[in-house]
């Protein structure tokens, strides 16, 4: 009998479209898999069982089932956007668990091109931190227990990593897509400001958020942002030697980089170079002053979304972050000092077309009781490991993570793109390349004794 769990989205829907297989069955083989592991994993706040089943077989009966260009395909959602008749409690007690009567704009494009959701995936608290952990659960990285999933959208890249579904969406504010992507081995890509419809909490921290997905493949990644895009994603008229500069120095001032993420950069540049890309070390030229840039429009962030919620019902973590992000709210609203980094970036990246540099700077912190440290602790140990994503969310540029090489122990290292407004298909057909050419293993291996295949 075929299984078709560790399919990529493009193959399931194939064969849904070509009535090989039922929704049903492809769907109900995900959820047992999600019921044997993810105990270990805790990628899902909950798990829509039944529901899904009821929607696999509605998809199923659609009249135009061979046109759904994710026909049958399970999929998880991030738990900071709705999905109809679930609560969506954003990481925290404080938020009210009553159900979505509509569905977010998103996953209204997933459900309508024949995508069935499985279950919402854990976040930590308001989507603020870079490790996934809270009342609702810890989400780990399948490929060392030990470690966060990262964050915020943890689950979805654990659930996807995991193998528990092949696609997920998530969003990112500061790093969210790209950070759980890089420590799980998954692409991903930011898309720039507007492309994918936002409406993230309460004003998507001033419009540095973005929905995006989750993958195994380039071709999975392509499919679903084709769903959710406003206009899709052409491929380049033609392939043309691209210019990529080759950024190691972290944005924020003090933060080093390890050596695998240094040595992930310099093989996925060897691998460009070597298929005809003009690459050549190049360091953007990043203010000092982005630090206190960052930490004001993260915490300010962070302050809007809290506001109305029970202070006494939020961690600690969270409401420090909130009560600091309070007095930068108006500066940050302005827009000025964003404005301010995309005149500084901008004659970089004219006269590179993309920028290549490590995704993180070290692996991610142990999984633990996160949000029962104190904040200056978590502040420190994010910003120590993840440099390089904010300015990019500061600029509403796109930005990929893309799997490139490995950590001692055998867990997956990965390196950044980013390029101008507009250039995702660049992007996109760059991580095409290094799929090709350094190809990753696409979902964890699982060999802890502790699970069962």
């Amino acid at each position: 009998m075929t299984s078709w769990v560790g399919r990529t989205a493009v193959e399931i829907a194939a064969a849904v479209q070509a009535k090989d297989v039922t929704p049903r069955q492809v769907v109900a083989e995900h959820l047992a898999r999600i019921e044997r592991l993810d105990a270990r994993i805790g990628a899902f706040r909950t798990v829509r069982a039944e529901a899904a089943l009821a929607e696999a077989d509605e998809v199923a009966a659609r009249a135009g089932l061979a046109g759904l260009p994710l026909a049958g395909v399970p999929v998880a959602v991030k738990d900071n956007l709705a999905v109809r008749g679930e609560s969506h409690r954003d990481g925290s007690a404080a938020t009210p668990d009553e159900p979505a009567a509509e569905d977010h704009v998103t996953v209204a494009r997933l459900r309508a091109a024949g995508a069935v959701v499985v279950g919402l995936t854990n976040v930590p608290e308001l989507c603020v931190f870079g490790t996934t952990e809270g009342v609702h659960g810890t989400a780990r990285n399948p490929w060392d227990l030990t470690r966060t999933a990262g964050g915020s959208s943890g689950g979805s890249a654990a659930a996807v990593a995991a193998g528990l579904v092949p696609l997920a969406l998530g969003n990112d504010g500061m790093g969210s897509l790209r950070i759980p992507a890089a420590n799980c081995g998954l692409v991903t890509l930011k898309p720039g400001h507007g492309v994918v419809p936002a409406g993230i909490g309460n004003g998507d921290w001033f419009g540095m958020s973005e929905n995006g997905p989750l993958a195994t493949t380039v071709a999975d990644l392509r499919l679903m942002l084709s769903v959710l895009a406003d206009a899709g994603f052409p491929e380049p008229a033609r392939r043309t030697p691209l210019r990529i500069a080759v950024g190691l120095r972290s944005p924020l001032a003090g933060v080093s980089v390890s050596r695998p993420y240094a040595a992930a950069v310099r093989e996925a540049a060897g691998a460009l170079a070597g298929a005809g890309h003009r690459v050549r070390r190049a360091e953007p030229p990043y203010p000092l002053s982005l630090s206190v840039t960052s930490l004001r429009h993260w915490t300010a962030g962070t302050a809007v979304d809290a506001e109305g919620l029970d202070p006494a019902l939020l961690a600690r973590r969270t409401r420090v972050h909130a009560a600091v992000g309070r007095r930068f709210v108006g500066s940050v609203r302005t827009g000025d000092q964003r404005e301010r980094l995309r005149a500084r970036l901008t004659p970089f990246l004219t006269e590179h077309d993309v920028l290549l540099t490590p995704a993180l700077a070290r692996r991610s912190p142990r999984a633990a009781a996160w949000h029962e440290r104190g904040w200056l602790r978590n502040v420190v140990a994010n910003t120590a490991y993840s440099p390089f994503t904010p300015p990019w969310n500061l600029t509403g540029w796109p930005a990929m993570s893309v799997p490139v090489g490995t950590l001692p122990s055998g867990a997956p290292c990965a390196v950044q793109l980013v390029a101008r407004p507009g250039r995702e298909a660049d992007l996109l057909a760059l991580a095409e390349e290094l799929e090709s050419l350094r190809p990753w293993i696409r979902t964890a291996p699982l060999t802890d004794p502790a699970y069962t295949a």
